[in-house]
C-alpha cells in the first residue's frame, strides 16, 4: 500500500465525524422540543385551565394543547433516537450504556435498525396529529356518515399500526 492510499484511507475514514454535528444539532433540537412541549402544558395548565380559570368554559383548548405538546415531545422523542443511533453507527458505541441499557430503545446496532424505531415513532407521530386534526373537527360531525368516516378512519389507523408492529 502505498503512503498516498494509507493518508487517503486514514483522512476518509476520519470523515466519518463530521456526523457529530448532527448528532449535537439533533439532540439541541430535541431538548428545545421538550422545553417548548413542556412550556406550553404549563402554560396551558395555568391560563387554559376551566379549574383555574373562570374564563374559560370548555376543555376543548386545554386538550388540543396537550395534545400538540405530545406531538413535541415524540418529534423530540425522534430526534433522540436519532442522534443517539448516528453516533453509535460512526463514532462509538456509548460505555456508559453497555450495562445498564443493553436493550433500550437508544440500543442501535445497524441503519435499518434505526430506521425502523424512527418510524415506528413517526408514526406515532401522526397518529397524534390526526387526533389532534379530528378535536378541531368534532363539533362539525353532525351526520351519521361523518361518525362512520371517522370510525372508519380509527380503524384504518389501528390496522396499519397492527400490520407495521407484526412480526
Amino acid at each position: 500500500m502505498s503512503m498516498f492510499e494509507n493518508k487517503f484511507e486514514k483522512t476518509l475514514w476520519n470523515l466519518r465525524f463530521v456526523v457529530i454535528l448532527a448528532v449535537i444539532l439533533s439532540i439541541v433540537a430535541s431538548i428545545t422540543l421538550f422545553v417548548i412541549g413542556s412550556w406550553d402544558i404549563l402554560y396551558s395548565v395555568i391560563y387554559q385551565n376551566p379549574l383555574l380559570n373562570a374564563e374559560v368554559n370548555n376543555n376543548n383548548d386545554l386538550l388540543f394543547k396537550i395534545i400538540s405538546s405530545i406531538d413535541l415531545f415524540l418529534i423530540g422523542i425522534v430526534l433522540l433516537i436519532f442522534g443517539f443511533g448516528v453516533y453509535e453507527l460512526f463514532i462509538s458505541e456509548i460505555d456508559f450504556a453497555k450495562g445498564k441499557f443493553s436493550e433500550s430503545t437508544l440500543k442501535i446496532s445497524s441503519l435499518d435498525q434505526l430506521k425502523n424505531k424512527i418510524i415506528k415513532v413517526i408514526i406515532i407521530v401522526l397518529i397524534v396529529k390526526f387526533f389532534e386534526k379530528v378535536l378541531k373537527l368534532t363539533p362539525n360531525f353532525t351526520t351519521p356518515e361523518d361518525v362512520l368516516f371517522f370510525s372508519v378512519s380509527i380503524l384504518s389507523i389501528c390496522l396499519g399500526y397492527y400490520l407495521i408492529n407484526r412480526k
